[in-house]
């Protein structure tokens, strides 16, 4: 009798991560919480259990000192919120497959589309992804169901819709429900999210099950993965049997048997693997030929990184999978390539580039070839899904190791901004890039990196096909190659556009394109400041000249402001000694005030210039912020300085008044008194005479200061 293991049985890399980490965390010292159980294994989860892991049902249940592990099915969007909200130290363990589903959800409802699943609307994986979604979601087992829901909801085939599918998802069921949404919902975008680990393991269930007189499916029966082995393998094998550990091995089950294949579901430790095999082994004299292969298979998992296990959920790449592809037809979507076996292959827009806004027609043109990978094989249609960011990757970090030893500057487009760092991808090869080593300082965004092409050096290569890179060490030779350039050539008056880099209390540092240089607080405004900041800020770019330079020390003053836009050039233009102007009272001291002029330039009205009599202090006449007329009395132009008076106006005013009043005094003594022409002749002098002889002085007196009151009015 002979056994026979499938190569893909046990941990996906997904569960295996997740997996890790909490052991991970255990042995760092911490405590650990997770969202429900890790994966669908008693077994370990018990393990677990021992080791001081509890299981909660939602963030309130975690304490203070406790770390919140997501397992690999991931969870709402929600859920996260109140973690963040409830100041939860999370780790999130959500396998790469899942998180992509929750994106594409994310985006796809953004626009307005509704959401169809395909899977079971009562696992963890699916209502994760459903609380992704910010449109209504449709959730469906089998066709069965996606057509009551089309009869239910006519309505439906009026919106843009998206499908996804369970990354566990019986593949011969969504090659079949694929077929019937493009004929319900002709303006359906369907994306294949079946994780390529789960379809090769149900592939090879097939194979098994087709090739072998009685199958064992290894799992736990809350598993959704081990459910769809077993269905698989029960489809053409009559003695299929599920079970969790070896204790369950009924040697009843392989009476007349001659051969039994083994298939394990993804949240299956090794080590419980072997245990049936061996077990099956001893009792039924049977051959065991894998079962080393199993350990081994799980050995490399754990080392893989998540990249790198995109790479292993290709099933062990082979010859026969490597092809080289000619282009027959591209669309927005899709590419199509002969291969040469008699299939039609295709191509997605996410497995020819790492780009996401890459424009098939515009970078494919019919006759092409490329170097693929097979992904998926469908029989039944004669069809395969292939790719080719994944052929590159591959034959692209023979490039990234040689560019380690050589020291080769490359380059790439940071695509994400993570814990820690941010990522590159340079021929399809994923580098990270920690952020000490991302920026010139550390207090420089490394946000404003996503998106933009950077050069780089690789600096580290590790297990795994695992790469660590250094934007800075570029940077820093690039800044200092400057810096040489710019001193060779300096000169005082040079001009420079400039990017201000830091503020201090004294001025600012300004990054002249490989050399600071420092524009103090003086030169930064012809109007009195306080701070550098009230001019300019960090990132400004502005115009700066150079006005001094120390070779020796390496240091470079420079000048801001605009010699032509001097306020006391403009000052000594406009004004002069004795002319009066409008001022604003800007301070007061106690021996005087300031006024503005005009901006830039400020007048001293000492104390005893502010009035025509004593006063204690200058508060006692006058308020900051009030307009006052001053007459300018002197003009200091070596120390630019402008002595002004109110008194000399109030003297001034003063002096005219009394002038004035003198005129009028004398016209009255002057002027001869005219008497109308009827009265004159009516009035003897004798009466003119006496009435005048008989009005006293004073009142004479009195009448002259009321005719000099008026006259001066």
């Amino acid at each position: 009798m002979k056994i026979t293991v499938a190569k893909t049985a046990g941990f996906c890399f997904g569960v295996n991560r997740a997996v890790t980490t909490v052991y991970d965390l255990l042995e760092s010292g911490k405590k650990v919480c997770t969202l429900g159980p890790i994966i669908h294994n008693p077994q370990l989860v018990e393990e677990l259990s021992k080791k001081g892991t509890r299981i909660v049902d939602n963030p309130k249940e975690v304490k203070k000192d406790e770390v919140l592990v997501i397992r690999s099915h991931g969870v709402p969007a929600e859920t996260l919120k109140l973690a963040n909200s409830m100041g939860v130290e999370t780790v999130d363990a959500t396998c790469p497959f899942v998180s992509k589903i929750h994106n594409i959800v994310f985006e796809q409802s953004q626009k307005g589309d509704l959401i169809f699943i395909a899977g079971d609307k009562n696992h963890s994986e699916v209502i994760g992804i459903m609380g992704h979604s910010n449109t209504e979601v449709f959730v469906f087992s089998d066709i069965e169901e996606l057509e009551e829901i089309a009869k239910n909801n006519p309505e439906i085939s009026q919106n843009s819709i998206t499908v996804v599918a369970q990354t566990t998802f019986n593949a011969k069921k969504w090659a079949d429900i694929q077929k019937i949404f493009k004929k319900l919902y002709t303006n359906a975008k369907i994306f294949d999210t079946i994780c390529n680990a789960t379809s090769a393991r149900q592939n090879e269930a097939l194979m098994l099950s087709k090739t072998n007189d009685a199958m064992v499916v290894i799992g736990g029966r809350q598993s959704s993965n081990t459910a769809k082995l077993f269905e698989v393998c029960s489809s053409f094998c009559k003695k299929t049997y599920l079970i969790q550990t070896a204790d369950e091995i009924s040697f009843d089950w392989f009476e007349g048997v001659r051969s039994v294949g083994v298939v394990a579901g993804a949240s299956t430790p090794a080590r419980i693997i072997k245990e049936v095999t061996i077990t099956m082994s001893e009792n039924l004299q049977l051959v065991d030929e894998q079962t080393e292969g199993i350990e081994t298979v799980q050995k490399s998992f754990e080392e893989m990184t998540d990249e790198e296990a995109f790479e292993a959920s290709l099933s062990n790449l082979t010859g026969d999978q490597k092809v080289v592809g000619t282009v027959l037809a591209v669309n927005p979507t899709e590419v199509q390539v002969d291969f040469g076996r008699g299939i039609t292959g295709y191509i997605a827009a996410s497995e020819f580039s790492l780009d996401p806004d890459v424009k098939l027609e515009e970078e494919v043109k019919i006759g092409d070839t490329y170097n693929l990978i097979i992904m998926r094989i469908n029989d039944q249609e004669g069809t395969a899904m292939l790719s080719k960011r994944r052929f590159d990757a591959i034959a692209g970090w023979d490039n990234i190791v040689a560019a380690k030893e050589s020291g080769e500057v490359l380059t790439g487009v940071v695509r994400d901004v993570v814990k820690g760092g941010v990522v590159v991808f340079v021929n399809n090869v994923r580098v990270f890039i920690p952020g000490s080593q991302a920026t010139m300082s550390r207090n420089d965004s490394l946000e404003e990196l996503k998106g933009k092409e950077v050069s780089f050096r690789i600096i580290e290569i590790g297990r795994g096909r695992r790469a660590l890179g250094s934007i800075k060490s570029v940077l820093r030779e690039d800044r200092k190659a400057a810096e040489e350039k710019i001193w060779s050539s300096i000169a005082v008056g040079d001009r420079f556009k400039g990017t201000v880099r830091s503020i201090t209390t004294y001025g600012a540092f300004v990054d002249l394109g490989g050399v600071d240089g420092m524009v103090h607080i003086s030169e930064l405004s012809w109007s009195r400041i306080k701070n550098p900041s009230e001019v300019v800020s960090v990132g400004d770019e502005i115009d700066v000249y150079v006005k001094a330079i120390d070779a020796e020390k390496r240091k470079i003053s420079l000048g801001y402001k605009d010699p032509a836009d001097n306020p006391w050039t403009k000052f000594t233009t406009e004004f002069n000694v004795e002319d009066v102007v409008k001022v604003t009272i800007v301070s007061l001291t106690t021996y005087g005030a300031f006024a503005r002029i005009i901006p830039g330039v400020d007048g001293l009205i000492h104390i005893s210039q502010i009035a025509d009599k004593h006063i204690a202090k200058p508060q006692d006449e006058l308020t900051v912020g009030q307009e006052v007329d001053a007459k300018i009395i002197a003009i200091d132009t070596d120390k630019k300085r402008v002595s002004l008076s109110i008194r000399a106006l109030i003297q001034k005013e003063a002096e005219e008044k009394a002038e004035g009043e003198d005129e009028v005094v004398a016209t009255t003594e002057e002027a001869p008194i005219e008497v109308p022409a009827e009265t004159a002749e009516e009035t003897p002098v004798e009466v003119v005479e006496e009435t005048v002889a008989e009005t006293p002085v004073e009142v004479a007196e009195e009448a002259v200061a009321e005719t000099t009151e008026e006259t001066a009015e």
